[in-house]
């Protein structure tokens, strides 16, 4: 498959088309348009310092459905406990930045390049993407960010500098989107420490199925300020080693 070249045109090939390896497109920009449509077709940025801008849409793709979250006894133990005070947006740019920093200090490499905290820092301004927070001992602890559209939050990042700080944030939020009938998170690629959630693969195309249902609802639009998530929001029901 061919790697397509976007215009000055805010629009996408279909995401079928892309290469094995899930690349679809290079080029573009990241304006809070281009980057709606993107999300709407199942499609996001993912590239490295000095790349150019590069779309992806990878086949298979894994997602969290909230009523299938899956916590650990110990990490029930931590989120009896309140060690963490759980908040929505009150730090979007601070967790965002956090997460790229970490990358960078662990030897990672990172995609979160300055451009890319820009664009999502102008879509939380737009009331699309969101953060979550874990606060300890009044610091930021750890968090996540994302992008919220119909019943379909599609996560992009998260970050601890203090143990279980973002299982914490992850798993009250998961069941916060549980309790206002979200239908999936999409974690775009397979990586072990969602798979421990209860997140699973699936076809792309089911993926794309799923997602334009999940936008027929209306986008609760930001900024999601609620005070504190706190265990339990309803019950994690699901029984786990």
């Amino acid at each position: 498959m061919p790697v397509f070249l976007l215009s000055d045109k805010k629009e996408f090939p279909p995401p079928h088309l892309a290469r094995q390896d899930g690349v679809l497109a290079v080029g573009g920009d990241l304006s809070v348009e281009r980057l709606l449509i993107a999300y709407r077709m199942g499609i996001f940025p993912w590239f490295s310092e000095g790349q150019p801008i590069i779309w992806w849409s990878p086949d298979p793709r894994l997602v969290l459905y909230p009523h299938e979250i899956q916590v650990s006894k110990s990490l029930k133990k931590v989120l009896k406990k309140g060690i963490f005070r759980i908040t929505t947006d009150w730090a979007f740019s601070e967790v965002i930045t956090a997460c790229a920093e970490l990358r960078v200090q662990n030897g990672e490499g990172t995609w979160i390049v300055e451009e890319m905290i820009e664009a999502y820092c102008n879509l939380h301004k737009a009331g699309f993407a969101h953060s979550v927070e874990a606060w300890y001992e009044g610091q930021l602890a750890g968090g996540l960010y994302g992008v919220s559209l119909g019943k379909c939050f599609f996560g992009e990042s998260m970050f601890a500098r203090v143990s279980n700080a973002s299982k914490a944030a992850f798993a009250l939020f998961a069941e916060y989107l549980k309790d206002r009938s979200f239908d999936l998170i999409d974690c775009q690629v397979r990586t072990d420490h969602l798979l421990r959630f209860g997140a699973r693969e699936i076809p792309r195309k089911l993926f794309l199925r799923q997602l334009q249902n999940s936008l027929k609802s209306p986008t609760e639009t930001g900024p999601w300020n609620f005070d504190s998530l706190k265990y339990p929001l309803s019950s994690f029901t699901k029984k786990t080693p």
